[in-house]
């Protein structure tokens, strides 16, 4: 999956504009990224890609970055 794919489903999963994200956008600036986003995280990266991510993964991650690596 491409980068540009995974950043497109991290917006549609915060319901954010398209173009709104970037790897360098620090999570804890987003407004959006609250605990359903974060539970909406975790089942989208069983559902697309396969993994399995803790809540404390997730609270570990500062920006889009860290997310797009644990896709992989």
């Amino acid at each position: 999956m491409t980068q540009e794919k995974k950043i497109a489903l991290l917006e549609d999963m915060l319901d954010v504009d398209e173009g709104t994200l970037t790897p360098a956008t620090v999570l804890a600036d987003l407004d959006e990224w609250d605990s359903l986003a974060r539970l909406s995280l975790i089942v989208m990266m069983s559902d697309e890609c396969d993994k399995q991510v803790t809540g404390a993964d997730v609270r570990a991650y500062v920006t889009v970055q860290d997310i797009l690596t644990a896709m992989d």
